[in-house]
């Protein structure tokens, strides 16, 4: 059967991410809210992968609505003989937001292992990605900000594949997708709440017709090739500058010969507190690196960072050598 066009544009993004190599014969699962965006994505991959599909949709227990919306997806994917999972999450108490996607994504990570899923598929589409960019720009963000939603990844903490098949396609688009086919979505009210900075900036760039979303969604992805290379030469700096080493008390460390731009040396920072046992963000390793780099301790993620120069005998030259080691507990004042 000959697909649609909307169908095979799709079936061709998919294949750029997912190649059918890869696939192994399992099915590909679908995060669907009941909205515009994740109806059309169901809709276009029932036409191009019949029979390889699923689809789970979230109630994070935020709104009353949420249960009918978790009942519209259900229809309309029964209606089309495609296997559905209605999951429900709990949230921690703090952001909502984050929190809700933290929790959805790993309801969706336990679904994909139970159901033997090959992939998790979301509808970020190019309007979505041009306001991730955006926001990011004007809250400062670094590089790995910058380079937006990724159409390739994996959900965060597991081995879970994640996909955005969508980055290509403009919200109308995937709107006229769901007219067509005489569905009614759900609509999100938070969408359009001025509470919420997407929201603000959604309106505002609704304003704003000389914006291109799609060219904007094609520079995150320029961006994101440009943190691609920062993160292999960050791999290599690991391999090459950084070594394990024991300290008197015998307690692991680590010594970094600091030779490369800030924005690799941060990286590197990273994983050494990481393999130390310690957490710490991307501006703190950021200070650090500050610090560090005029000739003053730094402590981060509790790992303690002592500057100094010397002679490394692998290069033969004399360098920046920092070296890492837990911090040492402290003492309680009685």
């Amino acid at each position: 059967m000959q697909l649609s066009p909307g169908a095979a544009r799709f079936a061709a993004d998919l294949a750029a991410l997912w190649p059918e190599d890869e696939r192994e014969g399992r099915p590909l699962g679908l995060a669907g809210s009941g909205g515009p965006d994740s109806l059309a994505l169901l809709l276009l991959a029932a036409e191009a992968l019949p029979g390889q599909i699923a689809v789970a949709s979230i109630d994070h227990g935020l709104r009353p609505e949420a249960a009918g919306e978790v009942a519209l997806v259900g229809r309309i994917a029964g209606e089309r003989g495609i296997p559905f999972a209605a999951l429900k999450v709990s949230l921690a108490p703090g952001n909502l937001q984050a929190e809700a996607r933290a929790a959805r994504y790993a309801a969706l990570s336990r679904w994909a292992d139970e159901a033997g899923l090959g992939a998790i598929a979301t509808a970020h589409h190019a309007d979505d990605q041009a306001e991730t960019l955006l926001m990011r720009l004007n809250r400062g963000s670094g590089l790995a900000g910058l380079a937006g939603v990724r159409p390739r990844g994996r959900i965060e903490g597991s081995e879970t594949l994640l996909l955005r098949p969508l980055l290509g396609w403009r919200k109308a688009e995937l709107a006229a997708v769901v007219t067509e086919a005489g569905i009614t979505p759900a609509e999100d009210p938070s969408n359009t709440n001025p509470a919420f900075d997407r929201a603000r900036l959604r309106a505002a760039l609704a304003q704003a017709d000389w914006l291109d979303p799609v060219q904007i969604a094609a520079s995150a992805a320029h961006l994101a090739e440009g943190w691609q290379a920062l993160e292999w030469y960050a791999e290599l700096d690991w391999h090459e500058m950084v070594m394990r080493e024991e300290g008197d008390s015998g307690a692991p460390g680590f010594s970094y010969c600091a030779n490369v731009p800030r924005v690799i040396a941060i990286e590197t920072i990273l994983r050494i507190i990481r393999e130390l046992g310690g957490h710490a963000t991307r501006s703190e390793a950021a200070r650090a690196w500050d610090r560090l780099w005029a000739g003053e301790n730094a402590s981060l993620g509790g790992v303690l960072a002592v500057p100094g120069v010397e002679k490394v005998e692998k290069v033969g030259v004399t360098m920046r050598v920092w070296r890492f080691r837990p911090e040492p507990a402290r003492g309680r004042v009685n």
